[in-house]
């Protein structure tokens, strides 16, 4: 995990990633978990580091935005994964933000991150910062 922050740090397109994966394990592994905030840093690091790849031009992008672009415009990208395929990449994230429930209110009422699915979400969200911010995942020219 330092490793990654360290390389999110270093990386000059990656924002503000290495803060909130840092915030993001502190809240999951700290001595007072926090699931809610950790699970929500954890996207917002993978929000960050993915963003000038995925969508370079739109300063609203969020996860879920960025999900979109890469499910309908995959021949865009390639991976130094398998075969150059971008699916890893985009069920990872799918599965990231599909998990975070407490993100919007609604009828159903809201169910806050448990402490477990948050460190499996630190995880997921640490893997796609170091592809994003090393080169393993980008835009075609």
């Amino acid at each position: 995990m330092s490793q990654t922050i360290a390389d999110a740090t270093a990386a000059s397109d990656a924002g503000s990633a290495a803060e909130h994966l840092a915030l993001s394990w502190q809240a999951a592994y700290g001595l007072r978990p926090d699931p809610v905030r950790a699970y929500s840093e954890a996207i917002k690091a993978v929000e960050s580091a993915a963003h000038a790849v995925v969508e370079p031009r739109n300063s609203k992008a969020t996860l879920g935005t960025m999900l979109r672009v890469i499910r309908d415009a995959s021949t865009k990208f390639t991976t130094t994964l398998g075969a150059g395929s971008t699916a890893p990449a985009e069920a990872m994230m799918r599965a990231l933000w599909e998990g975070q429930t407490s993100r919007h209110g609604g009828q159903g009422g809201t169910v806050p991150e448990t402490l477990e699915a948050a460190r499996a979400g630190v995880h997921a969200a640490a893997t796609l910062v170091q592809w994003f911010t090393s080169g393993a995942v980008t835009r075609l020219p």
